[in-house]
């Protein structure tokens, strides 16, 4: 279970880095869950990164469906050099609609980087929003030739992914993933306090934020000590498995 921890600056890929984090996420929380980042800054964390050997990912926004819209962003996200796309499919609401979106992000990826690792990503919470259910999102991914599935929270008011999906329908996500081949990635308002769950789902990546920021705000900056004590648990439980 590798930690994929979500950075806005190049300042935040140090410290990410540094405090060992597997993956930096590079994203911009003032447009959303999944907000875009903008291409300079994008760039400049991927640089950031690469000395410490640490894969980067770039979200492409809490996306509507718009396919065409979704394909151009997709191709400019894998031109900045990160090693995984995310598209938040927010504004989906059905299977069909879903793969339309999905194939335009994943051959616009593979346009740019034939090896890039694209991922959707729904929402654990979507029964808030009338968002796309979980189990479509795994239909989806995989017929449209994505390399991961994700679920994140779109609404943070406090509410954690465990609060939104029950551990029973976790593992039926997860399972459903792994039998058609895909990945798994697990966010939304992570905790040090559901490591125990999360060592039960044994998903391939966790993503976190507020955890590690200042007041447990995800608007301000992460805190160098904090990341070092969430990796350091993160990979005790995982060596514990």
């Amino acid at each position: 279970m590798q930690v994929l921890i979500s950075s806005i600056s190049r300042d935040e890929a140090r410290i990410a880095c540094e405090g060992g984090a597997h993956v930096v996420d590079i994203k911009n929380v003032k447009e959303g869950s999944l907000g875009a980042n903008f291409p300079w800054i994008i760039r400049e964390m991927v640089e950031t990164a690469r000395p410490y050997r640490v894969a980067c990912s770039a979200t492409l926004g809490d996306l509507d469906n718009r396919p065409g819209t979704a394909s151009l962003a997709a191709s400019g996200a894998a031109a900045t050099g990160v090693d995984y796309v995310k598209a938040g499919l927010y504004g989906v609401r059905d299977y069909t609609n879903a793969l339309s979106l999905m194939r335009a992000v994943v051959r616009a990826c593979r346009d740019i980087e034939p090896s890039i690792k694209v991922v959707a990503a729904g929402y654990a919470d979507y029964r808030r929003f009338d968002g796309l259910p979980a189990m479509l999102l795994v239909d989806a991914a995989r017929d449209a030739g994505a390399d991961f599935v994700m679920v994140d929270t779109a609404i943070k008011d406090g509410g954690s992914l465990f609060d939104n999906l029950s551990l029973l329908e976790l593992q039926e996500f997860i399972e459903r993933a792994r039998a058609v081949n895909l990945k798994v990635a697990l966010a939304g308002s992570i905790q040090l306090g559901h490591l125990d769950q999360l060592k039960k789902l044994q998903p391939d990546l966790i993503g976190v934020r507020g955890c590690l920021c200042r007041s447990s705000d995800r608007n301000l900056g992460i805190d160098p000590d904090l990341v070092v004590e969430f990796m350091r648990a993160a990979v005790a439980y995982t060596a514990k498995a």
